[in-house]
């Protein structure tokens, strides 16, 4: 007990420890809808939706779809004939992908500490920026919020505090405001969190909102009154983490280390339900290339593929193989897929989607030369899928599409 004591004293020591920093979160304003507000501007100003594959239901929505009263998630089934003033878009991942790389090279260039969160947010630190750009932490974040504007076309909402936390939940705050900023000092902290619900802390999911709730803790406020003794043993160390952000302390700083996903997956639903098997090998190939495209942008290789079917009444079939040697080229990839596809297929089957999987990464420094693979043929495949990404940053993408031999030659 004594043991256990000291574990929990020294976990608490350790935060308490932790340096103050000045942290802000950026955060795409309904990011799907503005994409497409960004590609067709005749939309801005307009109650749009963006659905989710086949449009079945809405995952984004501007605010004009809101007023409408348009609930996220909602199918679409349910709402065509009463919101005919509505525009209801398809969702383009894609697109997506490529408007939040450009959102995230604008915070590069303020800050050489930026932790990309998701597709449409960011932590950036803002330490001691302020004798850089001679701006207080309020000014700076409006520069953030007006370049991303001026060079992106999308608009964003930023909260900024001192833990990764109370700049997540300023984020939220600053959504409900025209100025789309909302700053959380030491004296905003306990009154912030006195009007906060435990269910609006980052982190706090159903069963802990539950939890919480029959210990009688409502408000944030309440939560960082506890022990710290008492957080431990209900949550763990994670609780003990969540109160000292929440009163402000660093506990997680902003780190711009690269980590590898653990897959990638490109799936998508196709035009029509077919038993094509070349159909099926064109849907194939699409996926291919856009996990290639993206694991070579990591600057990794993967040692496992998969596939999947899924079927007109929703069945999935799937297969993957484990590879001797890693790889990121397209070519190498498909022969593969096809293999296994073959296994998988029946003709007798309509399909509605297909699906490619990537796993097991490793960073291309990290690969070492085999001397069981001949090593000038795996340089050349590197160079040819090089030239791939070149020709695609060039004139656009999808430039190269990758063949297949059909059963009938």
């Amino acid at each position: 007990m004594e043991k256990d004591f000291d574990e929990i004293q020294k976990q608490i020591d350790n935060i308490a420890m932790a340096k103050k920093s000045v942290i802000a979160l950026v955060d795409c304003d309904s990011f799907f809808v503005s994409c497409e507000q960004k590609a067709n501007p005749e939309l801005k100003g307009k109650p749009v939706c963006v659905m989710s594959a086949r449009g079945q239901c809405v995952i984004s929505r501007s605010k004009e779809a809101k007023a409408l009263g348009i609930p996220m998630g909602i199918p679409y089934f349910m709402i065509k004939g009463d919101m005919k003033n509505a525009t209801f878009i398809n969702a383009s991942h894609d697109l997506y992908g490529e408007i939040s790389e450009q959102v995230m090279a604008v915070l590069k260039e303020f800050s050489p500490k930026v932790e990309i969160y998701s597709i449409d947010e960011a932590f950036v630190d803002l330490t001691g920026l302020e004798r850089l750009y001679k701006r207080n932490y309020l000014e700076i974040a409006e520069m953030i919020r007006a370049d991303i504007l001026e060079k992106v076309d999308i608009p964003v909402s930023i909260g900024v505090s001192s833990s990764k936390s109370l700049a997540k939940l300023a984020s939220d705050k600053a959504k409900k405001m025209n100025a789309g900023i909302f700053l959380i000092g030491s004296r905003k902290i306990m009154p912030v969190l006195e009007r906060t619900s435990i269910d609006e802390i980052w982190g706090i999911g159903k069963n802990l909102s539950i939890l919480l709730r029959k210990n009688g803790v409502l408000t944030a406020a309440e939560l960082v009154k506890q022990s710290d003794i008492w957080l431990n043993k209900q949550i763990g160390i994670r609780g003990l983490e969540m109160k000292h952000e929440l009163l402000g302390e660093t506990v997680s700083p902003v780190s711009n280390e690269v980590k590898l996903p653990k897959s990638i997956q490109k799936t998508s639903a196709m035009a029509k339900f077919t038993s094509d098997k070349e159909y099926l090998k064109n849907s194939l190939n699409y996926h291919i290339h856009r996990a290639c495209v993206k694991l070579r942008k990591l600057n990794a290789k993967c040692h496992v593929i998969g596939i999947m079917l899924r079927t007109k009444d929703f069945k999935v079939y799937s297969d993957k193989r484990v590879l001797n040697t890693p790889t990121s080229f397209e070519l190498e990839i498909s022969d593969l897929i096809f293999e296994m596809l073959e296994e998988i297929y029946n003709p007798n089957i309509l399909y509605r989607s297909t699906g490619v999987v990537l796993e097991n990464f490793e960073y291309n420094k990290e690969a070492q030369l085999s001397l069981f693979v001949d090593n000038e043929k795996e340089l050349k495949k590197e160079k040819l899928a090089k030239c791939f990404d070149k020709l695609e940053a060039k004139f656009g993408k999808d430039i190269i599409q990758t063949g297949f031999i059909t059963d009938d030659v």
